[in-house]
């Protein structure tokens, strides 16, 4: 017989404790420690019978053995199989995760729908919501005519007798692994020990059975996937749905992937007939540049192998604060300090007595530290009061000495912007001479783009614009 004990554990980290206390030691956090009874060794959860005391004798390989080519499921939706890595490999288990109402469940029926009209058998299962409510969705979707197998169930062993009843599908898509439960974990849907059980059994099905198994994860308020991170661990592979309620587009990035390359990104447009593809993002992010403003700079970026051209608007004006605002919309606000740090001690751009409104345009989120150039010229230029040419990207990584750096991938970079028609690049050194159409143009120091921006420097704080000669 298992045995069940009773024990303490954080929802928002997992860790468990032996007794209750109102903050958790692990993570910080206040009020999420539930206690629970559960077996002693939830990882039975995946067979539902206690583990053997023997284990079994395991063939061995050795490191040059041959290795065969791992079969991809297309499911015909470019920028989804291009996160994913090319298609989905059959027995992965696949996390995804986004804001309520993001659009999780839509982009996931629009790909059982697009898998199963290519003849693969194709399950859904959902916690959330009626039958009638997907049925509903996918007839606005233009989806209630593929071949898909619909169900709305809770209980992980009624799931997997389910599926095990019949051939094995090809696809299962589970939303959401935090409203199932299963018997052998003694705790209430959503928490960390139901969450881990489910998991666990529908993975280890996944593996058994060849299907591969998509599973939709709630988010916390910060951003981060609800529940315990082991289950991110588990999964072959991690994928976060977001996007700014406020505007159409929603972006699929990928934070982990076992089969493919990681923080790869899928740009999709929300319509009314649900989740349109977007072929060239960067005519996207651009679409409504006003060239003639202070303070925007175009950035070519790369996410995962895809460049990526996104303008960076900076807002720099007098403070009448003691402590002036420092407010970043999509980019990394202790990045943000450093660069107007380096800006004021290594260039002498006065800016401490300035509030500060960084944001990137169109809602996207940028990590890469080759913003770090593209962000000095949007500020440079909102402090002159001096419009940036139209037609020229910025990209470079700026150290705490005010020496840029090179970034990788720097070809790519410039084969995009000359693609939409950019013909010049503000660039570190030891890029080269750039490709036909755009040619660049080498800064090795922040000093010597604040004297190419505002050659004749900058008005004093009574004034609010400046107008450099060229």
């Amino acid at each position: 017989m298992v045995k069940r004990q009773s024990r303490f554990v954080c929802q928002n980290c997992g860790a468990v404790t032996t007794r209750w206390a109102g903050r958790c030691d692990n993570c910080g956090e206040w009020n999420s420690i539930v206690e629970e009874a559960s077996t002693a060794d939830i990882m039975t959860a995946a067979t539902g019978k206690a583990a053997r005391t023997k284990g079994r004798r395991l063939e061995l390989s050795s490191l040059d053995a041959p290795i065969a080519a791992e079969p991809r499921v297309i499911t015909g939706i470019g920028e989804f199989d291009r996160v994913t890595g090319g298609g989905i490999v059959p027995g992965s288990a696949i996390l995804i995760g986004g804001d309520p109402g993001i659009g999780k469940s839509t982009l996931l029926l629009q790909a059982a729908a697009a898998l199963a009209r290519r003849n693969h058998r194709v399950v859904y299962v959902t916690g959330e919501e009626a039958t009638a409510q997907v049925q509903l969705r996918a007839r606005r979707l233009g989806a209630d005519t593929a071949p898909v197998a619909l169900a709305a169930e809770t209980s992980v062993e009624t799931i997997l007798e389910t599926l095990g009843a019949g051939p094995a599908p090809t696809l299962v898509v589970i939303d959401s692994i935090q409203t199932l439960h299963t018997s052998v974990a003694e705790a209430s849907p959503g928490t960390v020990t139901q969450v881990r059980a489910s998991a666990q059994a529908l993975i280890r099905y996944a593996k058994l059975s060849g299907a591969a198994v998509i599973l939709v994860g709630h988010v916390t308020k910060d951003g981060q996937i609800a529940g315990p991170r082991v289950v991110e661990h588990m999964v072959d592979a991690v994928l976060t749905f977001e996007g700014d309620p406020s505007h159409a587009f929603r972006l699929l990035r990928g934070s982990k992937n076992r089969f493919g390359p990681t923080d790869e990104l899928g740009v999709f447009e929300m319509t009314g007939g649900g989740l349109a593809e977007v072929a060239n993002p960067s005519e996207l992010f651009l679409g409504e540049r006003d060239t003639s403003t202070p303070g925007a700079a175009v950035f070519a970026g790369m996410e995962g192998t895809r460049p990526l051209l996104v303008e960076i608007q900076a807002l720099v004006t007098p403070s009448r604060l003691g402590t002036p605002r420092r407010s970043v919309i999509g980019w990394d606000g202790a990045r943000l300090s450093m660069i107007l740090a380096v800006l004021e001690a290594r260039c002498g751009v006065a800016l401490s007595a300035h509030d500060i409104y960084l944001a990137v345009a169109g809602g996207l989120r940028i990590a890469e530290p080759a913003a770090d150039l593209a962000v000095a010229a949007s500020l440079i230029s909102s402090r002159a009061g001096v419009a940036l040419p139209a037609d020229v990207v910025y990209f470079g990584e700026v150290s705490l000495s005010g020496r840029v750096r090179a970034v990788p991938h720097a070809p790519g970079r410039l084969k995009e912007a000359a693609k939409l028609g950019f013909r010049g690049a503000i660039v570190p050194p030891q890029v080269g001479a750039g490709i036909d159409g755009c040619a660049t143009s080498e800064v090795a120091l922040l000093v010597n783009l604040v004297h190419r921006i505002a050659p004749a420097g900058f008005a004093d704080e009574r004034q609010s614009t400046f107008s450099g000669d060229d």
